[in-house]
């Protein structure tokens, strides 16, 4: 072969490599298309799944009394609660004597009291004595008996008590027995025209009344 036959194949070759060159570096900075994804998106409804789980549950006990391992809570303290709230909703001024009822159970009758309900009574008098209002004791007799048994001005005879009229309003209330406590329906009310000038709703847990060795079964009064 001659030399100028050997130039000219080494030219050719040359040139097809430079070729093939260029046309690799136009593929590679050529944009790439996105792949699609194959892999498809699901929703999964979980109501059936929640639905399932409520009903294999066993229904709560609202019988059941919560009963906190450590309190502070007293009987005083929801009274003095329900006086405050007396005193934000009285509608008159200081300048009243109240007379402090028992609270009764709120049955038929509306005559069956209970140690709760004496001891919310005697609670009050307190209560509302230290926001300024006048208290009538009606129970004080206009005498002191004295006897082997100790000196005595309390009653709870009628004839022994005075039958003027002393107190121009009087406070009071009702008892309901719920599941978590007993509920306090706590009032004063003007004696003349029957009208509620102040009220308070209170809910006592019956762990308070258990501390404080409340009995709740109806008072025995001879």
């Amino acid at each position: 072969m001659s030399k100028l036959t050997a130039s000219t194949s080494l030219v050719t070759a040359g040139l097809l490599l430079s070729t093939l060159s260029a046309c690799n570096m136009m593929n590679n900075s050529a944009p790439v298309e996105p792949v699609q994804s194959t892999t498809s998106q699901y929703e999964y409804d979980l109501t059936p799944l929640l639905q399932a789980q409520a009903n294999s549950q066993e229904p709560l006990d609202n019988s059941a009394q919560f009963t906190p391992s450590k309190h502070h809570k007293t009987l005083v303290n929801y009274v003095e609660q329900m006086a405050l709230d007396l005193v934000d909703t009285m509608q008159t001024e200081l300048d009243v004597s109240i007379a402090v009822t028992s609270f009764v159970d709120l049955d038929a009758s509306l005559n069956n009291s209970s140690q709760l309900g004496n001891q919310l009574s005697e609670s009050f008098i307190h209560q509302l004595q230290k926001f300024g209002y006048g208290i009538v004791d009606f129970k004080t007799t206009d005498y002191i008996a004295v006897n082997a048994r100790g000196d005595f001005v309390f009653s709870r005879d009628i004839e022994q008590l005075a039958d003027k009229h002393i107190a121009s309003h009087v406070l009071s209330g009702t008892l309901i027995y719920r599941n978590s406590g007993v509920e306090v329906n706590a009032r004063i009310i003007d004696i003349s025209s029957k009208r509620v000038i102040a009220s308070s709703n209170k809910t006592l847990p019956y762990y308070v009344l258990n501390n404080a060795d409340i009995h709740l079964q109806r008072a025995s009064i001879n």
